[in-house]
């Protein structure tokens, strides 16, 4: 008896240990969403992402849409060949290892501010717990 008490205090220690590694969901623009009124650079600073983060883009898609583009795309409100399109009005997205570009398609409301540059870090090791183990007789 004394045995199985040691080993499920031994399980329960392990299990201490493993901090499982969730990603965080983020609402692009709080309350107002995906939307020309927000600063959406301004909006981003108060986050620190990680790879795997998912981004919820919620808008109206008869007014707006979301485009995954490189930094060119990014800095000149442009679409290339290799953006992705997003228009369902409430888009997630998980973010990607290194720089992710965000624009809306009206390059109106891309220079007012619907544009988002997130660069996306790789998550941190939670540190491991050193376990001291003793033979049970």
């Amino acid at each position: 008896m004394a045995r199985e008490g040691g080993i499920l205090a031994i399980l329960m220690l392990l299990l201490l240990c493993f901090e499982t590694t969730q990603s965080t969901t983020y609402i692009v623009g709080g309350d107002e969403g995906w939307s020309p009124i927000v600063s959406m650079e301004a909006w981003s600073l108060q986050y620190k992402f990680f790879a795997g983060d998912i981004l919820v883009f919620n808008y109206d898609e008869q007014l707006y849409n979301v485009i995954l583009v490189d930094q060119n795309g990014h800095d000149t409100c442009t679409i290339s060949g290799n953006s992705q399109s997003f228009h369902s009005g409430h888009d997630e997205i998980p973010l990607s290892f290194g720089a992710n570009y965000f624009i809306d398609s009206n390059p109106e409301d891309c220079q007012n501010g619907m544009k988002l540059s997130i660069n996306a870090t790789a998550r941190p090791t939670p540190p491991t717990a050193a376990v001291k183990t003793q033979r049970l007789v």
